[in-house]
């Protein structure tokens, strides 16, 4: 079951961590010992990008982090609920999917350790969420307050500037994903959607040889396309001499002479 903290400030807590007009961070230092381990994995992340080692706790003490545990198969978010905060995923993966009425999903994007996911559903939280987004696995994610990303702090953090440019850069991110996805499914045929995913990871990995992130199922879901008519559109794409592949592990071949 999800673990869902409470938000509310405990009794007698100072005025400097309380949120609203002339909002404080709390004093430097007081990031919650519960993310100490995770700390490798959370400055790694595009969100604390040219931070420095004592600069990310210092900066997670600013944000109001919670802690979130997943079971896999468990929905993180849903679709028509309102977001606040920004997750982090710390452990494990979530996917993001869109539902329609009967239960079909079209997945949009996959979210790892060190990486976000719905960020610009925080930044409007008014707008209901349109995806929902589901553990792939065993999962821990830590809410950042999204308040707290855009307002300067009374203490006048010198990181929540860089920290700004990251979140812009972390959404900028996410559109170029957005478009690389439509440019898949813009192809007519299922083939011509698999050589251009195929051939956008090769790019992404530096290498003809690469790991997808999906099983046969979850691909099919992400490019729109009937499972066994591609899993046999691969087949034939290996028969031809294009690709080599086990599972989701793939090989780009070179055009024969």
């Amino acid at each position: 079951m999800a673990t869902h903290p409470s938000t509310q400030p405990p009794t007698g807590m100072a005025p400097s961590a309380r949120l609203g007009t002339g909002m404080m961070c709390p004093p430097r230092g007081t990031m919650p010992a519960w993310l100490e381990p995770y700390l490798p994995i959370v400055s790694r992340s595009q969100l604390f990008s040219g931070l420095g080692a004592r600069e990310v706790p210092a900066v997670l003490g600013c944000l109001h982090p919670e802690r979130r545990r997943y079971s896999q198969g468990e929905y993180v978010l849903r679709m028509g609920d309102s977001l606040h905060t920004v997750p982090l995923v710390v452990e494990g993966g979530v996917t993001v999917v869109q539902e329609d009425w009967w239960g079909n999903r079209n997945i949009q994007n996959r979210a790892t350790a060190g990486e976000t996911f719905a960020v610009a559903f925080a930044l409007t939280p008014n707008m209901p969420l349109t995806v929902s987004a589901v553990a792939q696995e065993d999962t821990t994610i830590v809410m950042l307050g999204v308040t707290q990303m855009l307002t300067s702090c009374a203490n006048a953090c010198p990181f929540h500037m860089r920290l700004l440019q990251n979140l812009v850069g972390d959404v900028a991110q996410k559109n170029l994903q957005v478009m690389s996805k439509l440019s898949y499914l813009s192809e007519r045929t299922t083939r011509g959607k698999l050589l251009a995913y195929l051939s956008a990871e090769s790019r992404r990995a530096a290498s003809p040889t690469f790991t997808i992130p999906y099983n046969r199922q979850q691909l099919a879901d992400y490019l729109s396309v009937n499972r066994s008519a591609m899993c046999s559109e691969l087949t034939h794409m290996a028969e031809d001499g294009l690709i080599r592949f086990n599972r989701n592990r793939f090989t780009l071949l070179a055009p024969a002479e």
